[in-house]
């Protein structure tokens, strides 16, 4: 099952894509529910409740606007760092990782968990915002990103897949000099508009993130192609890493990382720039494309 948040006749609405992605058909949610896009529906069904009923006949997927599948998540949103191989080796060579301290520090021995404040998220076309005088160095980050179901705290590897609601794409736009500069990086990765989200959810009971092709353009130019097999640290050891000690809720949600490829691994750097146009796309999810401004 795919669910879209999106905005129908001056509201927003949450439903189901159909099978052909034609269209979609919206849920019967209260407007309050609506407001926090699919998360209300996300929570009914981690409590084993069925999914809303159709409120309404479907409407053409082309006359409506989609929005973040959760336009303001209930808090931050984890993120993992270097978890893809090919990634760590470049990000460690580029001169902007912090986390190498010293040589053969490129492949991380545990999971490198920062977060991104949830104002930072905005919908499929939306505009990613470069903020002129601010950073000289904003990179583009496609990530397959876990939504979790279930909640718990010391969830277990074994156990982990059954907390997993489903999964959507989120770009972790990234300040490339901020996140040198604090030496973390929270602040820069959570400049406003620095997390595209979308375009939809997907379940799990249709979805294998543990392999699946993920790809980044920027414009027409492919610079991100990998698949989910090349993860460090898989989908069942993240869960377990991040409720150690921390209960997950339904509704977090957790980018996995991004694949070698990112702007800071280009000699020189090929940053993001007004005018450009990021795309990427997710087998078995779909497509999450921005354009980039100055502001």
């Amino acid at each position: 099952m795919k669910i879209a948040t999106y905005w129908h006749a001056g509201s927003r609405q949450v439903g189901r894509l159909s099978a052909d992605g034609g269209s979609v058909t919206p849920m019967v949610l209260s407007e309050q529910d609506k407001h926090g896009g699919a998360l209300s529906l996300i929570e009914r069904m981690a409590a084993g409740l069925p999914p809303p009923t159709d409120d309404g006949p479907a409407v053409p997927l082309a006359s409506v606007r989609l929005d973040a599948p959760l336009p303001r998540p209930r808090r931050n949103i984890f993120c993992v760092g270097k978890n893809y191989h090919a990634h760590a080796r470049e990000f460690a060579r580029s001169g902007f990782d912090s986390s190498a301290g010293k040589p053969g520090d490129d492949i991380p021995s545990d999971p490198i968990i920062f977060s991104k404040v949830p104002e930072s998220v905005i919908a499929p076309g939306a505009a990613i915002r470069i903020p002129v005088g601010v950073s000289e160095a904003v990179d583009y980050e496609a990530e397959l990103t876990i939504v979790i179901g279930r909640g718990g705290r010391g969830i277990s590897k074994a156990q982990a897949m059954e907390h997993v609601w489903g999964y959507t794409i989120v770009n972790d736009v990234t300040a490339r000099d901020w996140q040198q500069r604090h030496q973390q990086w929270l602040i820069g990765k959570s400049f406003d508009t620095f997390c595209p989200m979308g375009p939809w959810l997907v379940t799990a009971d249709e979805f294998d993130g543990g392999d699946t092709r993920i790809r980044c353009w920027v414009n027409d130019e492919l610079r991100q192609d990998a698949r989910t097999t090349d993860l460090i640290f898989d989908i069942p050891t993240l869960i377990a890493a991040i409720s150690a000690g921390i209960t997950l809720y339904p509704g977090d949600l957790i980018a996995t990382g991004t694949p070698v490829g990112v702007g800071i691994g280009f000699k020189p750097p090929k940053y993001l720039k007004a005018g450009d146009s990021v795309r990427i796309e997710v087998d078995g999810i779909g497509v999450l494309e921005n354009p980039v401004e100055n502001s």
